[in-house]
């Protein structure tokens, strides 16, 4: 008697829970120039108010050739409201950890001029007879082949958090962000641009790198999804 197939992830489900899959060469680059960025999201239990939370922490920074950045706000686009301290030693790593029961991810890859942009959602859902939730997530925005023909980390730098890379379609169609995003993808091409990076393009906005809230330092029972 055979066992029965175990239920595999879409391409599109991956890509919506772990963030965007970038090639070998692409992680390689991003190693050798000391760019930590972390897509990966959690869930983590509050002891003290009995709940679940996501987690997720914003991290990257930029050299010149290449640059990645992932960020989370809320589900009107705003900066989450609960920050967590994290310890940063050098440049271009985690900033600040974001906590809140329904996260958005905006992440960003460039290679020089080229750019990736994924956005994607994160709820908890209830399962049945169990006390912990489960993740659901989902894609909002993925462009791939996105183009910026400025020098952000050098000559260009005044224009930053003004100008934000055009996205287009394997046919030549522009795909346009949504509008809430807006301000959201002109700070994280700040951030796949800032070279040596040493502080938050996203969660500065209600000053999260400088502010610690004790009631959301997550206690126990960890998940980091595989």
């Amino acid at each position: 008697m055979t066992e029965p197939k175990q239920n595999r992830l879409s391409p599109d489900e991956v890509l919506a829970l772990r963030g965007l899959r970038l090639p070998a060469v692409a992680l390689k680059k991003l190693q050798r120039a000391g760019i930590y960025c972390q897509p990966a999201i959690s869930i983590e239990f509050q002891t003290a108010t009995r709940r679940y939370l996501i987690r997720g922490v914003e991290s990257g920074g930029a050299v010149a050739q290449v640059g990645a950045y992932c960020g989370f706000l809320d589900c009107t686009a705003a900066p989450s409201s609960l920050p967590q301290p994290v310890c940063a030693v050098g440049v271009n790593g985690v900033h600040v950890a974001m906590l809140s029961s329904a996260l958005v991810r905006a992440q960003m890859f460039r290679a020089r001029t080229s750019y990736e942009l994924l956005l994607s959602h994160h709820t908890l859902v209830s399962v049945e007879g169990k006390g912990r939730p489960v993740l659901r997530n989902s894609i909002l925005f993925h462009g791939r082949h996105g183009t910026l023909e400025m020098e952000l980390w050098n000559e260009n730098r005044e224009l930053r958090r003004l100008v934000a890379p055009m996205f287009y379609s394997r046919s030549g169609e522009q795909m346009p962000v949504p509008d809430r995003f807006h301000d959201a993808i002109l700070r994280l091409t700040a951030g796949v641009c800032c070279v040596g990076c040493r502080h938050s393009h996203l969660a500065e906005e209600i000053g999260l790198h400088t502010r610690a809230d004790v009631s959301a330092r997550p206690q126990t029972d960890r998940e980091q999804p595989q």
